[in-house]
């Protein structure tokens, strides 16, 4: 029996759990912090590193607290973040600003000129992130706050990401060039490829923008796999922590990627880790080039396998946004939504309230309904929010299984997927496949297991997952409605690229709005039948 804390920083809280290697999670607790966002820019979105720290600390004891654990018994911390959520920082890490949160989106101008300029000089990087450059990575972060902040700019030592910075500043390393760098992060977000000789050359970054000059050096540092350790934690922040001085912190991943290895995934598993947004996540021995998918990464997932990420900008944002503007909660509005049959709405909802990640990666989208009526509610376009999501993880499960990503079972992670089973079952009839969800949350666990790692307990992923991930029941599709969802799924593909694409040919969508109207009748005669 041993015992270990994993860490998961999320959009607005931060949990940390105790996990016991044979008895599983034995307690928890969830610190928040705050995010800044701007009324007059909604692509604003920061968060202060001491606040986080801060609230690590305070999850840590609690945490301890409801497990009765002493902290002299941990044997090892990890932890993920979200990404990619970078911050500038000064001599010994100290950071320049706040954190730009994975959700920012002020940098689509630098993020256009990047994706241009990778396609004009032929980088080879560019194709291995999907082909277009995101306004929600790392490079387009930097450089847009290196043009909004001349004054600072002549301090930076280097920047990091979220899950780099934190594992640094507990193991109480101050040179950056000694900095833990994320396979995860820097391959998913920073075109960072081992094959390629690493981050993109000097002389394509200067040609985007002569600010970028040396950035590819001061962005030096231990590049490795979660498998590797970035250190020990130090006496400080032991003391802080209560924990051991000593005991040891694997290098850092993505919130959603050790999601994946907690909710269970091994070859031929597609999860979607259904939270603010979505993240899609896959594991193969090996694996092509898929465009519009934003990352195909060798040991960003599994330290032994090609992990490959996908994701939709926005989801459960989405469900709370509509909820919001009716004046109610999301539990409020799903009371119910058990009742509503496939397409009887009407309305199709393209999810595009923060843009698309994958496959069109064009932060420029905005969210659109198509069908409404002068008697809808706001519940309806709920239902029709869920069907959209699950529509757009279609399109990227059908664009992952085009370029040979096996997909044997789909697993909702996450969240969303314990407390919607609305959201399960209409999945399962979008994908025409069964939906395997976990019979507990799997937030944090994943964390437990790469620091079960780290402190020798297991000697594989797979032994600890074994022990630890939770077994899973099955939601069943339902024949009518996945009849019912082959007609919306080919309009809304139909509508996902014919709007989606800048310069897309005129493609004729006149018959889009009766054919919605016939789905939505043919479903309310059959529930007056029944």
């Amino acid at each position: 029996m041993a015992a270990v804390i994993g860490v998961d920083f999320g959009t607005l809280t931060v949990r940390v759990s105790v996990v016991d290697s044979e008895k599983g999670r034995i307690g928890s607790a969830v610190g928040e912090y705050p995010l800044v966002r701007k009324k007059d820019d909604p692509d604003h979105a920061t968060q202060p590193h001491a606040a986080h720290m801060e609230a690590l600390v305070r999850a840590t004891r609690r945490a301890l607290g409801e497990a009765a654990v002493d902290g002299a018994q941990i044997r090892a911390v990890a932890l993920d973040t979200t990404g990619s959520t970078i911050v500038p920082v000064a001599e010994g890490l100290v950071p320049l600003d706040d954190y730009y949160l994975w959700c920012d989106h002020r940098a689509r101008q630098e993020a256009a000129e990047i994706t241009a300029a990778a396609h004009r000089e032929k980088l080879e990087a560019i194709q291995w992130c999907g082909g277009v450059y995101s306004s929600e990575w790392g490079f387009a972060k930097l450089l847009h706050w290196l043009r909004h902040n001349p004054d600072k700019r002549g301090r930076m030592v280097t920047a990091i990401e979220h899950c780099d910075m934190v594992a640094a500043v507990l193991c109480g390393i101050r040179d950056p060039a000694q900095v833990p760098r994320s396979v995860c992060a820097a391959g998913h977000k920073w075109m960072w490829n081992a094959g390629l000789g690493g981050l993109p050359p000097e002389e394509f970054l200067v040609k985007v923008d002569p600010l970028l000059a040396g950035i590819r050096t001061k962005q030096a540092g231990r590049y490795a796999t979660s498998d590797q350790l970035a250190g020990r934690l130090s006496a400080e922040w032991a003391g802080k922590l209560g924990l051991p001085a000593g005991i040891p912190i694997p290098v850092g991943a993505f919130d959603a990627h050790w999601d994946a290895i907690s909710a269970g995934i091994s070859e031929g598993d597609v999860v979607n880790v259904v939270g603010t947004s979505t993240c899609i996540m896959a594991i193969a021995r090996q694996t092509n080039l898929i465009p519009g998918v934003c990352g195909v990464v060798e040991g960003s997932i599994h330290p032994k396998m090609t992990g490959i990420e996908a994701g939709l900008s926005a989801s459960g944002d989405i469900f709370d946004a509509i909820a919001r503007r009716a004046g109610g909660s999301v539990a409020e509005l799903s009371k119910g939504l058990e009742r509503y049959r496939a397409g009887q709405t009407g309305l199709l909802r393209l999810t595009w309230d923060n843009g698309d990640r994958t496959v069109l990666v064009n932060p420029e989208l905005g969210g659109v309904t198509l069908g409404w009526n002068l008697v809808h509610t706001a519940q309806d376009e709920m239902f029709a929010a869920i069907e959209g999501t699950a529509l757009h993880t279609r399109v990227i499960l059908d664009r992952m299984a085009e370029y040979g990503v096996p997909i044997r079972r789909v697993i909702n992670g996450g969240g969303i997927p314990q407390k919607n089973e609305t959201l399960n079952q209409v999945y399962a009839n979008v994908f025409s496949k069964p939906v395997l969800v976990p019979l507990a949350e799997v937030t944090s666990l994943g964390s437990a297991i790469f620091a079960l790692l780290a402190a020798g307990v297991f000697a594989t992923i797979e032994e600890a997952q074994k022990a630890l991930c939770p077994p899973f029941r099955t939601v069943e599709p339902q024949p009518e409605a996945a009849a019912v969802y082959e007609k919306l799924y080919a309009l809304y593909r139909k509508l996902y690229f014919a709007m989606g694409r800048p310069g897309s040919e005129a493609i004729a969508i006149g018959d889009v709005l009766p054919e919605l109207r016939r789905i939505a009748a043919a479903a309310r005669a059959h529930s007056i039948a029944v």
